[in-house]
Protein backbone atom coordinates (compact mmCIF):
# COMPACT_ATOMS: atom_id res chain seq x y z
CA UNK A 1 0.00 0.00 0.00
CA UNK A 2 1.43 3.06 -1.03
CA UNK A 3 1.45 5.79 1.92
CA UNK A 4 0.75 9.03 -0.45
CA UNK A 5 -2.68 6.85 -1.38
CA UNK A 6 -3.59 6.82 2.21
CA UNK A 7 -3.73 10.47 3.21
CA UNK A 8 -7.35 11.37 2.72
CA UNK A 9 -8.57 7.97 3.66
CA UNK A 10 -11.21 7.47 5.90
CA UNK A 11 -10.97 5.77 9.53
CA UNK A 12 -14.12 3.63 10.27
CA UNK A 13 -14.72 1.99 13.89
CA UNK A 14 -16.14 -1.37 13.95
CA UNK A 15 -19.46 -0.27 14.17
CA UNK A 16 -18.73 2.08 10.65
CA UNK A 17 -19.12 4.71 12.35
CA UNK A 18 -16.49 7.52 10.79
CA UNK A 19 -13.38 8.33 13.42
CA UNK A 20 -11.87 10.73 11.14
CA UNK A 21 -9.05 10.78 8.10
CA UNK A 22 -5.81 10.17 7.80
CA UNK A 23 -2.95 12.23 7.68
CA UNK A 24 0.46 10.12 7.76
CA UNK A 25 1.86 7.54 8.57
CA UNK A 26 4.06 7.02 11.44
CA UNK A 27 7.47 4.61 11.49
CA UNK A 28 10.84 4.02 13.45
CA UNK A 29 14.17 3.03 11.91
CA UNK A 30 15.93 -0.18 12.54
CA UNK A 31 19.40 -0.92 12.70
CA UNK A 32 18.84 -3.53 9.50
CA UNK A 33 15.75 -4.15 8.85
CA UNK A 34 12.99 -1.63 6.93
CA UNK A 35 11.72 0.82 8.89
CA UNK A 36 9.03 -0.64 11.13
CA UNK A 37 5.01 1.04 11.09
CA UNK A 38 4.31 1.83 14.57
CA UNK A 39 0.83 3.77 13.51
CA UNK A 40 -0.95 6.62 11.66
CA UNK A 41 -2.07 10.07 12.39
CA UNK A 42 -5.57 10.60 12.38
CA UNK A 43 -7.56 13.86 11.82
CA UNK A 44 -10.60 13.91 14.23
CA UNK A 45 -13.57 16.51 13.82
CA UNK A 46 -12.62 19.43 15.59
CA UNK A 47 -8.84 19.32 13.59
CA UNK A 48 -7.28 17.63 16.63
CA UNK A 49 -4.12 15.17 15.30
CA UNK A 50 -4.64 11.90 17.02
CA UNK A 51 -2.22 8.60 17.13
CA UNK A 52 -3.77 5.17 16.19
CA UNK A 53 -1.71 2.18 16.40
CA UNK A 54 -0.83 -0.03 13.74
CA UNK A 55 -2.23 -2.67 15.87
CA UNK A 56 -5.52 -1.55 15.73
CA UNK A 57 -5.88 -1.45 11.77
CA UNK A 58 -7.48 -4.66 11.30
CA UNK A 59 -8.09 -3.33 6.96
CA UNK A 60 -6.59 -1.34 4.83
CA UNK A 61 -8.05 -0.95 1.48
CA UNK A 62 -10.88 0.63 -0.81
CA UNK A 63 -10.38 4.22 0.42
CA UNK A 64 -11.08 3.18 3.59
CA UNK A 65 -8.76 1.66 6.89
CA UNK A 66 -11.04 -0.33 9.45
CA UNK A 67 -10.25 -0.27 13.61
CA UNK A 68 -10.71 -1.99 16.53
CA UNK A 69 -12.58 -0.31 18.95
CA UNK A 70 -12.08 3.59 20.09
CA UNK A 71 -9.10 5.98 20.11
CA UNK A 72 -7.22 7.21 22.35
CA UNK A 73 -8.36 11.45 21.25
CA UNK A 74 -5.55 12.70 23.03
CA UNK A 75 -3.18 15.28 20.51
CA UNK A 76 -0.46 13.45 18.83
CA UNK A 77 2.58 14.58 19.67
CA UNK A 78 5.62 13.10 17.45
CA UNK A 79 7.72 11.04 20.21
CA UNK A 80 11.96 10.99 19.52
CA UNK A 81 12.79 8.07 17.26
CA UNK A 82 9.48 8.77 15.07
CA UNK A 83 9.75 9.75 11.61
CA UNK A 84 6.66 10.70 9.51
CA UNK A 85 6.39 9.36 6.12
CA UNK A 86 4.61 12.24 4.26
CA UNK A 87 5.90 15.00 6.20
CA UNK A 88 9.62 13.79 7.07
CA UNK A 89 10.32 11.06 4.26
CA UNK A 90 8.75 11.93 0.80
CA UNK A 91 11.35 14.61 -1.29
CA UNK A 92 14.01 13.09 0.51
CA UNK A 93 17.02 12.95 -1.42
CA UNK A 94 19.04 9.02 -1.36
CA UNK A 95 22.41 7.28 -3.52
CA UNK A 96 21.65 4.43 -4.17
CA UNK A 97 24.15 1.38 -2.91
CA UNK A 98 25.70 0.42 -6.24
CA UNK A 99 27.33 3.51 -6.85
CA UNK A 100 24.73 4.41 -9.78
CA UNK A 101 23.79 7.92 -8.27
CA UNK A 102 21.24 10.01 -6.64
CA UNK A 103 17.10 9.67 -6.66
CA UNK A 104 14.40 11.52 -4.94
CA UNK A 105 11.90 9.66 -3.04
CA UNK A 106 8.17 10.21 -4.61
CA UNK A 107 6.45 7.39 -2.38
CA UNK A 108 6.78 5.11 0.11
CA UNK A 109 5.20 1.37 0.19
CA UNK A 110 4.04 -0.17 3.49
CA UNK A 111 2.99 -3.98 3.67
CA UNK A 112 1.61 -6.22 6.17
CA UNK A 113 3.81 -9.55 7.05
CA UNK A 114 1.72 -10.45 9.99
CA UNK A 115 -1.37 -9.50 11.99
CA UNK A 116 -0.58 -6.02 13.45
CA UNK A 117 3.10 -6.24 11.54
CA UNK A 118 4.03 -3.70 9.21
CA UNK A 119 7.06 -2.27 7.39
CA UNK A 120 8.10 -0.12 4.71
CA UNK A 121 8.30 -2.40 1.65
CA UNK A 122 9.68 -0.34 -1.55
CA UNK A 123 10.44 3.21 -2.25
CA UNK A 124 9.12 4.77 -5.17
CA UNK A 125 12.01 7.02 -6.13
CA UNK A 126 13.03 9.42 -9.37
CA UNK A 127 16.50 9.55 -10.50
CA UNK A 128 17.86 13.12 -12.25
CA UNK A 129 16.43 14.04 -15.97
CA UNK A 130 18.58 13.62 -18.39
CA UNK A 131 17.23 15.76 -21.10
CA UNK A 132 17.63 19.79 -20.72
CA UNK A 133 14.16 20.42 -21.80
CA UNK A 134 11.88 21.33 -18.56
CA UNK A 135 9.26 19.57 -19.22
CA UNK A 136 11.32 16.36 -19.23
CA UNK A 137 11.19 14.25 -15.76
CA UNK A 138 14.00 11.33 -14.67
CA UNK A 139 13.41 7.95 -14.83
CA UNK A 140 11.61 6.02 -11.85
CA UNK A 141 12.28 2.93 -10.22
CA UNK A 142 10.91 0.98 -7.47
CA UNK A 143 13.60 0.09 -5.05
CA UNK A 144 13.76 -2.30 -1.84
CA UNK A 145 15.14 -0.06 1.21
CA UNK A 146 18.27 -1.60 1.11
CA UNK A 147 18.91 -0.55 -2.14
CA UNK A 148 19.27 2.80 -1.25
CA UNK A 149 20.83 5.13 1.59
CA UNK A 150 19.72 8.17 2.47
CA UNK A 151 21.82 11.29 2.55
CA UNK A 152 22.61 13.23 5.68
CA UNK A 153 24.37 16.20 3.69
CA UNK A 154 24.15 19.45 6.16
CA UNK A 155 22.23 22.34 5.25
CA UNK A 156 20.94 20.79 2.30
CA UNK A 157 16.65 21.66 1.90
CA UNK A 158 14.42 18.29 1.84
CA UNK A 159 12.04 18.74 -1.27
CA UNK A 160 8.93 19.51 -0.29
CA UNK A 161 7.15 18.52 -4.01
CA UNK A 162 6.05 15.29 -2.79
CA UNK A 163 4.07 16.55 0.26
CA UNK A 164 2.41 19.24 -1.37
CA UNK A 165 1.46 16.63 -4.17
CA UNK A 166 -0.19 14.12 -1.48
CA UNK A 167 -1.87 17.06 0.28
CA UNK A 168 -3.04 18.88 -3.15
CA UNK A 169 -6.72 17.40 -2.71
CA UNK A 170 -7.11 18.73 1.15
CA UNK A 171 -9.06 22.05 1.71
CA UNK A 172 -7.26 25.24 2.91
CA UNK A 173 -7.69 24.73 6.52
CA UNK A 174 -7.15 21.30 6.67
CA UNK A 175 -3.29 22.10 4.83
CA UNK A 176 -3.17 24.83 7.48
CA UNK A 177 -3.35 22.32 10.08
CA UNK A 178 -1.09 19.95 8.29
CA UNK A 179 1.41 22.73 7.95
CA UNK A 180 1.41 23.63 11.73
CA UNK A 181 1.94 20.14 12.80
CA UNK A 182 5.25 20.04 10.78
CA UNK A 183 9.09 20.39 12.45
CA UNK A 184 9.62 24.36 12.19
CA UNK A 185 12.29 24.56 9.16
CA UNK A 186 9.87 21.63 6.97
CA UNK A 187 6.92 24.00 7.29
CA UNK A 188 9.07 26.89 6.01
CA UNK A 189 10.43 24.54 3.58
CA UNK A 190 7.03 23.68 1.91
CA UNK A 191 5.74 27.05 2.80
CA UNK A 192 8.28 28.13 0.33
CA UNK A 193 6.98 25.40 -2.54
CA UNK A 194 3.69 26.04 -2.16
CA UNK A 195 1.91 28.50 -4.99
CA UNK A 196 1.09 31.96 -3.85
CA UNK A 197 -2.29 31.94 -3.77
CA UNK A 198 -2.75 28.58 -2.34
CA UNK A 199 -0.26 30.00 0.66
CA UNK A 200 -2.65 33.11 0.59
CA UNK A 201 -6.07 30.65 1.33
CA UNK A 202 -3.81 28.56 4.00
CA UNK A 203 -2.53 31.80 5.80
CA UNK A 204 -6.00 32.83 6.13
CA UNK A 205 -7.04 29.73 8.19
CA UNK A 206 -3.74 30.48 10.55
CA UNK A 207 -3.88 32.63 13.91
CA UNK A 208 -1.84 35.81 13.43
CA UNK A 209 1.33 34.67 15.48
CA UNK A 210 1.59 31.53 13.07
CA UNK A 211 1.20 33.78 9.97
CA UNK A 212 3.55 36.64 11.07
CA UNK A 213 5.84 32.93 11.79
CA UNK A 214 5.59 32.27 8.10
CA UNK A 215 5.61 35.55 6.37
CA UNK A 216 8.69 36.27 8.49
CA UNK A 217 10.51 33.34 7.04
CA UNK A 218 9.53 34.84 3.36
CA UNK A 219 11.65 37.23 1.35
CA UNK A 220 9.99 40.39 1.27
CA UNK A 221 9.06 40.34 -2.80
CA UNK A 222 7.16 37.03 -2.22
CA UNK A 223 5.59 37.82 1.10
CA UNK A 224 4.46 40.90 -0.75
CA UNK A 225 2.96 38.41 -3.78
CA UNK A 226 1.41 35.86 -0.94
CA UNK A 227 -0.61 39.23 0.27
CA UNK A 228 -1.53 40.37 -2.90
CA UNK A 229 -3.43 37.37 -3.07
CA UNK A 230 -5.18 37.45 -0.04
CA UNK A 231 -8.72 38.89 0.96
CA UNK A 232 -7.53 42.90 1.84
CA UNK A 233 -9.28 42.59 5.29
CA UNK A 234 -6.98 39.52 6.01
CA UNK A 235 -4.09 40.76 4.60
CA UNK A 236 -4.69 44.09 6.86
CA UNK A 237 -5.02 42.38 9.91
CA UNK A 238 -1.36 40.24 9.27
CA UNK A 239 0.33 43.73 7.98
CA UNK A 240 -0.55 45.24 11.55
CA UNK A 241 1.22 42.52 13.19
CA UNK A 242 3.91 43.25 11.63
CA UNK A 243 6.61 45.93 13.11
CA UNK A 244 5.90 48.97 11.59
CA UNK A 245 8.80 49.47 9.07
CA UNK A 246 8.55 46.09 7.31
CA UNK A 247 4.38 46.42 7.44
CA UNK A 248 5.13 50.04 5.22
CA UNK A 249 8.40 48.27 2.92
CA UNK A 250 5.40 45.16 2.18
CA UNK A 251 3.03 47.98 1.32
CA UNK A 252 5.24 49.35 -1.08
CA UNK A 253 5.78 46.14 -2.95
CA UNK A 254 2.59 44.82 -2.84
CA UNK A 255 0.66 45.98 -6.14
CA UNK A 256 -0.75 49.86 -5.98
CA UNK A 257 -4.63 48.62 -6.08
CA UNK A 258 -4.04 45.80 -3.45
CA UNK A 259 -2.40 48.25 -1.17
CA UNK A 260 -4.73 51.06 -1.58
CA UNK A 261 -7.76 48.37 -0.50
CA UNK A 262 -5.13 47.16 2.99
CA UNK A 263 -4.35 50.53 3.67
CA UNK A 264 -7.77 51.71 3.80
CA UNK A 265 -8.45 49.05 6.22
CA UNK A 266 -5.64 49.54 8.16
CA UNK A 267 -7.09 52.80 8.99
CA UNK A 268 -10.17 51.53 10.99
CA UNK A 269 -10.29 49.96 14.77
CA UNK A 270 -10.20 46.50 14.52
CA UNK A 271 -13.21 46.07 16.31
CA UNK A 272 -15.93 48.28 14.05
CA UNK A 273 -17.00 47.27 11.03
CA UNK A 274 -14.52 48.89 8.97
CA UNK A 275 -11.97 47.19 10.72
CA UNK A 276 -13.34 43.77 10.01
CA UNK A 277 -15.27 44.37 6.81
CA UNK A 278 -13.81 42.85 2.82
CA UNK A 279 -13.08 45.76 0.30
CA UNK A 280 -14.06 42.57 -2.92
CA UNK A 281 -17.77 42.45 -2.67
CA UNK A 282 -19.89 41.86 -5.93
CA UNK A 283 -21.20 45.08 -7.39
CA UNK A 284 -23.24 46.18 -9.95
CA UNK A 285 -25.67 48.44 -11.53
CA UNK A 286 -29.61 48.47 -11.10
CA UNK A 287 -29.40 47.73 -15.23
CA UNK A 288 -27.27 44.59 -14.61
CA UNK A 289 -29.55 41.48 -15.22
CA UNK A 290 -30.22 38.59 -13.06
CA UNK A 291 -28.04 35.91 -15.52
CA UNK A 292 -25.33 38.47 -15.16
CA UNK A 293 -25.06 38.52 -11.03
CA UNK A 294 -25.54 34.57 -11.17
CA UNK A 295 -22.46 34.55 -13.54
CA UNK A 296 -20.61 36.40 -11.79
CA UNK A 297 -21.67 34.65 -8.14
CA UNK A 298 -20.66 30.96 -9.86
CA UNK A 299 -16.79 31.81 -9.63
CA UNK A 300 -14.82 29.12 -8.12
CA UNK A 301 -12.20 31.44 -6.23
CA UNK A 302 -15.45 33.35 -4.54
CA UNK A 303 -15.83 32.75 -0.77
CA UNK A 304 -19.38 31.19 -0.31
CA UNK A 305 -20.22 34.44 2.12
CA UNK A 306 -19.70 36.89 -0.89
CA UNK A 307 -21.30 35.08 -3.31
CA UNK A 308 -24.71 34.58 -0.53
CA UNK A 309 -25.95 38.50 -2.63
CA UNK A 310 -24.71 41.38 -4.59
CA UNK A 311 -24.42 45.14 -3.96
CA UNK A 312 -26.00 47.60 -7.00
CA UNK A 313 -24.94 50.90 -6.89
CA UNK A 314 -24.86 53.96 -9.20
CA UNK A 315 -20.81 54.10 -10.33
CA UNK A 316 -18.11 53.92 -10.08
CA UNK A 317 -18.48 50.17 -9.26
CA UNK A 318 -15.55 49.64 -7.58
CA UNK A 319 -14.81 50.52 -3.31
CA UNK A 320 -16.07 53.61 -2.20
CA UNK A 321 -18.56 52.98 -5.20
CA UNK A 322 -21.58 55.55 -6.09
CA UNK A 323 -24.37 55.68 -4.08
CA UNK A 324 -25.84 52.69 -2.49
CA UNK A 325 -28.84 51.48 -3.61
CA UNK A 326 -29.29 47.54 -1.81
CA UNK A 327 -27.86 44.08 -2.12
CA UNK A 328 -30.19 41.49 -4.10
CA UNK A 329 -29.77 37.45 -2.26
CA UNK A 330 -28.69 34.96 -4.48
CA UNK A 331 -32.09 33.10 -3.86
CA UNK A 332 -33.92 36.06 -4.97
CA UNK A 333 -32.72 35.96 -8.10
CA UNK A 334 -33.24 32.39 -8.58
CA UNK A 335 -36.95 32.93 -8.06
CA UNK A 336 -37.05 35.58 -11.47
CA UNK A 337 -35.84 35.75 -14.76
CA UNK A 338 -32.28 35.67 -16.75
CA UNK A 339 -33.40 39.41 -17.86
CA UNK A 340 -34.76 40.56 -14.56
CA UNK A 341 -33.32 44.18 -14.13
CA UNK A 342 -31.26 43.67 -10.75
CA UNK A 343 -33.25 47.11 -9.60
CA UNK A 344 -36.21 46.35 -9.33
CA UNK A 345 -35.53 43.43 -7.02
CA UNK A 346 -33.80 44.58 -4.85
CA UNK A 347 -34.10 43.93 -0.84
CA UNK A 348 -35.23 47.63 0.48
CA UNK A 349 -35.40 45.98 4.51
CA UNK A 350 -31.64 45.67 4.58
CA UNK A 351 -29.98 48.87 5.95
CA UNK A 352 -26.24 49.04 5.56
CA UNK A 353 -24.40 50.11 8.29
CA UNK A 354 -21.47 52.22 8.56
CA UNK A 355 -17.60 52.15 9.12
CA UNK A 356 -17.59 52.77 12.55
CA UNK A 357 -20.35 50.79 13.67
CA UNK A 358 -19.34 48.62 16.25
CA UNK A 359 -18.62 44.78 15.66
CA UNK A 360 -20.98 44.10 18.71
CA UNK A 361 -23.79 45.66 16.41
CA UNK A 362 -23.13 44.10 13.37
CA UNK A 363 -23.51 40.62 15.06
CA UNK A 364 -26.46 41.72 16.32
CA UNK A 365 -28.05 42.39 12.70
CA UNK A 366 -26.45 39.88 11.19
CA UNK A 367 -27.90 37.45 13.53
CA UNK A 368 -31.56 38.75 13.77
CA UNK A 369 -31.90 39.30 10.27
CA UNK A 370 -30.84 35.64 9.49
CA UNK A 371 -28.21 37.27 7.07
CA UNK A 372 -24.35 35.96 5.60
CA UNK A 373 -23.36 39.60 5.44
CA UNK A 374 -24.31 43.29 5.81
CA UNK A 375 -23.16 46.13 3.06
CA UNK A 376 -20.83 49.04 4.90
CA UNK A 377 -20.77 52.56 3.68
CA UNK A 378 -19.20 55.95 4.21
CA UNK A 379 -20.86 59.31 5.38
CA UNK A 380 -22.24 59.95 1.61
CA UNK A 381 -23.53 56.87 1.70
CA UNK A 382 -21.14 54.93 -0.93
CA UNK A 383 -20.31 51.44 -0.58
CA UNK A 384 -16.58 50.76 1.13
CA UNK A 385 -17.33 47.08 1.64
CA UNK A 386 -19.18 44.09 3.54
CA UNK A 387 -19.34 42.31 6.82
CA UNK A 388 -19.10 38.68 6.10
CA UNK A 389 -20.20 36.07 8.68
CA UNK A 390 -17.17 34.57 8.90
CA UNK A 391 -15.45 37.71 9.65
CA UNK A 392 -17.43 38.10 13.05
CA UNK A 393 -16.81 34.33 13.94
CA UNK A 394 -13.31 34.93 13.91
CA UNK A 395 -13.81 38.26 16.18
CA UNK A 396 -16.36 36.25 18.09
CA UNK A 397 -14.30 33.06 18.92
CA UNK A 398 -11.18 33.18 21.29
CA UNK A 399 -7.89 33.81 19.96
CA UNK A 400 -6.76 30.30 20.25
CA UNK A 401 -10.04 28.55 18.63
CA UNK A 402 -8.31 26.76 15.73
CA UNK A 403 -6.42 24.74 18.36
CA UNK A 404 -9.19 24.74 20.79
CA UNK A 405 -9.12 20.53 22.41
CA UNK A 406 -12.64 20.12 21.72
CA UNK A 407 -14.34 16.65 23.20
CA UNK A 408 -15.52 14.18 20.52
CA UNK A 409 -19.21 13.93 20.22
CA UNK A 410 -20.43 11.08 22.65
CA UNK A 411 -20.78 8.89 19.74
CA UNK A 412 -17.27 8.73 19.20
CA UNK A 413 -15.87 9.22 22.81
CA UNK A 414 -18.09 6.57 24.47
CA UNK A 415 -19.54 4.54 21.37
CA UNK A 416 -19.42 0.82 21.24
CA UNK A 417 -17.92 -1.92 19.06
CA UNK A 418 -19.77 -3.69 16.55
CA UNK A 419 -20.93 -6.63 18.43
CA UNK A 420 -22.45 -4.12 21.03
CA UNK A 421 -20.04 -4.84 23.75
CA UNK A 422 -18.45 -1.61 25.08
CA UNK A 423 -15.35 -0.75 22.88
CA UNK A 424 -11.56 -0.10 24.29
CA UNK A 425 -9.73 2.82 24.62
CA UNK A 426 -5.88 2.82 22.96
CA UNK A 427 -4.47 3.93 26.52
CA UNK A 428 -1.18 2.64 25.52
CA UNK A 429 0.15 5.59 23.99
CA UNK A 430 0.96 9.32 25.27
CA UNK A 431 -0.72 9.00 28.38
CA UNK A 432 -0.29 12.52 30.42
CA UNK A 433 2.01 10.91 32.70
CA UNK A 434 4.00 8.74 30.28
CA UNK A 435 2.85 5.52 31.58
CA UNK A 436 2.38 2.75 29.29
Amino acid sequence: MFVARLAGCTVFDPAGDRVGKVRDVLVVYRKSDPPRVVGLVVEIPGKRRVFVSIGRVTSIGGGQIITTGLINVRRFEQRGGEVRVIAEILGRTVDFRDGSGPATIEDVAIEQSAPGEWSISQLFVRRPRTSPSPFAKGPTALVTWGDVRERSAKGEAQSAEQLIAAYSELKPADLANTLLDLPEQRRLEVAGELPDDRLADVLEEMSESDQVEILTGLDDDRAADVLDQMQPDDAADLIAQLPGDRGEHLLELMEPEEADDVRMLLGYAPDTAGGLMTTEPIILSADATVAEGLALIRRQELAPALGAAVCVTLPPYEPPTGRFLGMVHFQRMLRYPPHERLGTIIDQTLEPVTADTSAAEVSRILASYNLVSVPVVDENYRLVGVVTIDDILDYLLPEDWRSHDDELPARQSAGRGANGGNATHDTGRRVSNGTS
